[in-house]
């Protein structure tokens, strides 16, 4: 197995053990990066220099046999929508293109606290605004397992670096689905925890309603070690909940029998793509024997979840987004007079799709359509989450697929911006209700296409939930597949099976 296979929690055992170098591991990631990334297109950002000095303090700390963090010496990529200090945060948008924050979000400085190393910052759809990481204003991210598909979004580049092997762990952020379904298109785990589980402070606010920090892993104990380091209570976000963040590798190993498997009527409907399909239902068999109970279930206010979501969603962004006048920071058109200045601004430095949100949720925030659109929006909201609570008194978690379909091609969807939006139909509930949930591998397409099912818990399971995909994860290899990259020079730079 060489090297970068490894998953985060191996490759942290031989640096401690002194097998590897932490420097040494750093330089063939870059090595890495630079031959496949052309090919990728997964990052904004890269911080080699600084992820070298990271570098060579940690072997030093290993020397001198200090103590060292949970994640020493784990190289770790970042969505360009979560601030670091001293390195561009630019949302992918060119508002924001030569923005440096002055402060690490809460994530970073507890990920740097554990001994983690940032590499680099990763491409999204501008202000993580999309489902397929079209909308940068800088790059496509392409999908390491067809690079004429693509990789999903938000966190598009988040996901492609992990499944490429060019990061071992990336944070990506999750207002609709924005981690789970890039996940489950790249072929890897994808986690959102439970609003207020993880803090938003540092990460630039889309829905702040909706907006949560998840992560990006190669399987499900890096996704729980990650979890570990970055949950918690945090003073500089009032939505973050002070409870107790558990041990989540303490119990993972544990037996799953006598689970109660939800699986809802309503997220198996004649839009399923077939091979996504087969795989769920695969994935339940496996559930079966390992001694689950599959319980048929009903959440039946999801039809309305699409709608409920672009309402509120983009009137919460077109006030979160009214920030970028050109004045306090960001991009600043040269137009004269400050009314010119504020459109000029505004019309330059935002994308298209960014544009149609803000006029959106204006609308819908406007005078006479507030109690028509966004009120009730608001209580239809309510009803999908107590869909979810009257669930969860039958069952311990729910199933269903993470996307409807498998990567799509790239360009295939930009033109329909409702079939976009539909990307996200199983994903955008849990948003909605503020529950955890995590996407896993399951299968292939007959294109050879990753696809993912998507396991809902109740708030703060966290924990359950990583056990619960644990137990299919050791029963199956998806996870241990990787994808056959063609690099510039058209060579094979990765194999299909890496044990």
């Amino acid at each position: 197995m060489k090297l970068l296979d490894l998953t985060s929690l191996e490759i942290k055992e031989k640096i401690l053990s002194g097998e590897i170098r932490t420097a040494d591991l750093v330089r063939n990631l870059f090595e890495r990066i630079k031959n496949i990334e052309p090919s990728i297109q997964s990052y904004i950002t890269m911080a080699e220099d600084e992820s070298l000095r990271k570098a060579e303090k940690i072997d030093k700390k290993i020397a001198k046999k200090e103590k060292t963090g949970l994640l020493t010496g784990i190289p770790i990529a970042v969505k360009d929508n979560i601030c670091t200090r001293y390195l561009p945060t630019t949302c992918a948008s060119k508002i924001l293109q030569n923005f440096i924050p002055p402060y690490d979000a809460s994530v970073i400085k507890r990920l740097k606290e554990e001994d983690a190393i940032i590499i680099g910052k990763t491409n999204l759809d501008e202000f993580a605004m999309g489902s397929s990481t079209e909308n940068s204003s800088y790059k496509t991210t392409r999908n390491p397992w067809d690079l004429e598909r693509v990789p999903g979004g938000s966190s598009g580049g988040s996901a492609a670096a992990v499944a490429s092997g060019l990061a071992f762990m990336a944070l990506g952020s999750d207002t609709g689905g924005s981690v789970r379904q890039p996940a489950a298109l790249c072929g890897v785990v994808g986690l959102k925890p439970t609003y207020g589980r993880v803090s938003r402070y540092g990460l630039v606010a889309f829905g702040s309603s909706l907006d949560q920090i998840g992560t990006l892993t190669k399987d499900v104990r890096d996704a729980a070690i990650l979890l570990q380091v970055i949950a918690g209570h945090d003073l500089h976000d009032s939505t973050s909940v002070p409870v107790p963040v558990p041990d989540y590798l303490d119990t993972i190993d544990s037996r799953i029998h006598n689970l109660r498997i939800g699986v809802p009527k309503e997220y198996f409907s004649d839009g399923l793509n077939r091979d996504v399909h087969e795989a769920i239902k695969d994935a339940l068999t496996t559930y079966e024997r390992l001694g689950a109970t599959i319980v048929d279930i009903s959440l039946p206010h999801t039809e309305y979840a699409v709608a409920t979501y672009y309402i509120i969603a983009n009137a919460e962004a077109s006030s979160n987004l009214a920030r970028y006048d050109g004045v306090r920071y960001g991009y600043r058109s040269g137009m004269n007079g400050i009314t010119g200045m504020y459109c000029r601004t505004r019309s330059e430095g935002f994308g298209n799709e960014v544009k149609r949100r803000i006029m959106l949720g204006n609308y819908a925030l406007s005078a006479g359509y507030y109690d028509a659109y966004y009120l009730k929006a608001s209580k239809v909201r309510t009803l999908i989450k107590s869909d979810f609570d009257n669930a969860f008194e039958m069952v311990d978690c729910i199933l269903s697929p993470t996307s409807p379909v498998p990567a799509f091609k790239i360009g295939e969807r930009t033109s329909s911006p409702l079939e976009m939006y539909l990307s996200d139909i199983f994903t955008i509930p849990a948003n909605l209700a503020g529950i955890p949930g995590i996407s896993v591998p399951c299968g292939f397409s007959k294109e050879g296409l990753p696809i993912g099912m998507q396991i809902l818990g109740r708030h703060f399971e966290e924990r359950r939930l990583l056990r619960i995909a644990y137990a299919f994860e050791r029963g199956t290899d998806f996870h241990l597949k990787r994808p056959i990259i063609k690099g510039p020079c058209n060579t094979e730079i990765k194999q299909e099976k890496v044990r």
